[in-house]
């Protein structure tokens, strides 16, 4: 008996050797262990999918740094074989560095307007949009179907019933929040797709309790606001981005015309709208022509056409941020290119004399009245509106054909999008339900 106790004490013993002395092995392999880095300059084949690696290093439970303005916002994490694969699997451009040359890098970000950033887990991510739509109805979708981004689509339904509290991140792009169905009604009133898409909206707003669709769509903004405030991630482009506001702005005067609701507008609605309620502008005048397609003066399109800018000529400059002290806004504008080719859309750009003060310009015209690119706290969340719809098709119009990002794979347009869908990793935040 004596004998065996001695024979288990020493197995024991033996095991506890072993193990000490592989995890030590592995510790030190670890602290010595050579790292994936993906460049985002000019070096880079592939920067859309790049964003796309990341997300899925993060999906696995890996860490990223995010190298602000190193390289043009590079990528560092461990170099995990199934994470080469990726990469090679993906077109995506990668070097693998040793602990040496990470030490150099962050030397350099130490002593350069730089910054790294640490990734912590994958966003979960929404994209509002109406059923009916197609995958390359608008540049977000398009974006994350090529980067390999999952992501879930809702709709009014699902907003009112409270599935935001689901997400991290939420995206909007060229709804009418205003219900007047994208003043389309002067030029394509009689298309059955519009037809159809006023059927539609009527059903659901009729199926959810309210009245008019404008009643609807001004409750669904408001829930979108109390998203943010309570610490969601919000990024809106096109018209969404203006006719949110509009929505908040006449939470209680009727600003609608007749032919999209079947009754006259409050004929002194323009002097009853509340500023306070808006996210991110303010003093903006609303269009009550129902022929006349635009939703009010914060878009500039109007002055642009007058001007006869066209592509040529439209272009936009990103501000360079402190990274160190100003991170956010320097995460946002990550990019191989200080200028980015303008675009247009329901919503192109946003007078900038009607900006609230407290946001923050992330990317104008310069020497014009207005902002391409701006971002804005709200409470505990955030906000970022890009004005236009498609980065890679200067004047989408209906029916034109969806943009191959095969060709597009190194867009600094839509580099911008990507930096918003990462960049809810950056920080954990905590929303109340």
């Amino acid at each position: 008996m004596p004998f065996l106790k001695l024979r288990q004490h020493v197995i024991r013993v033996a095991i506890v050797c072993i193990v000490a002395v592989v995890l030590g092995g592995l510790t030190a392999q670890s602290a010595f262990a050579d790292k994936i880095l993906i460049p985002m300059d000019l070096k880079q084949t592939n920067h859309l999918k790049a964003y796309g690696v990341t997300y899925h290093a993060l999906t696995r439970g890996i860490k990223v740094d995010w190298l602000l303005n190193y390289r043009g916002g590079s990528f560092l994490f461990e170099a995990y074989p199934e994470l080469l694969d990726t990469c090679n699997v993906r077109g995506v451009t990668y070097e693998v560095i040793n602990a040496g040359q990470e030490d150099q890098i962050r030397q350099t970000i130490e002593q350069e307007n730089m910054e790294s950033v640490l990734l912590e887990k994958a966003p979960s991510i929404a994209i509002y949009t109406v059923p009916t739509a197609e995958p390359w109805d608008d540049a977000v979708t398009m974006a994350l179907e090529y980067a390999q981004i999952p992501y879930t689509t809702l709709w009014d339904a699902e907003v009112i019933k409270g599935d935001l509290n689901k997400y991290d991140w939420l995206h909007l792009h060229h709804e009418d929040f205003t219900g007047q169905y994208g003043k389309f009604y002067g030029s394509y009133r009689n298309e059955l797709w519009y037809r159809q898409s006023v059927q539609l909206n009527e059903e659901m707003a009729h199926t959810l309790g309210y009245r008019k669709v404008s009643e609807l769509k001004k409750m669904v903004a408001l829930t979108i606001k109390d998203y943010v405030s309570r610490g969601g991630f919000l990024f809106a482009m096109c018209s969404a981005t203006e006719t949110l506001d509009i929505a908040l702005s006449a939470l209680d005067v009727d600003i609608v015309p007749a032919p999209f609701d079947g009754d006259p507008p409050d004929p002194d609605c323009e002097n009853k709208l509340n500023y306070d309620n808006c996210m991110a502008f303010t003093g903006f005048q609303i269009s009550l022509d129902p022929f006349e397609y635009a939703h009010s003066n914060i878009d500039t399109t109007p002055d642009r056409i007058s001007s006869r800018l066209g592509p040529e000529g439209d272009y936009f400059t990103l501000f360079e941020f402190s990274a160190k002290l100003d991170p956010v806004p320097t995460m946002l504008v990550q990019c191989h290119v200080p200028v980015v080719d303008g675009f247009m859309g329901q919503t192109t750009a946003f007078r900038k004399s009607l900006v609230k003060n407290y946001v923050t310009i992330l990317g104008e015209n310069e020497g014009q009245n207005e902002v391409r690119y701006l971002h804005g706290n709200l409470d505990k969340g955030t906000f970022t509106f890009l004005g236009g719809h498609d980065p890679e098709d200067y004047q989408h119009l209906i029916y034109d054909p969806p943009t191959d990002l095969n060709l597009h794979k190194n867009s600094p347009g839509y580099r911008l999008i990507l930096n918003n869908v990462l960049f809810p990793a950056a920080r954990k935040k905590e929303r109340k339900t």
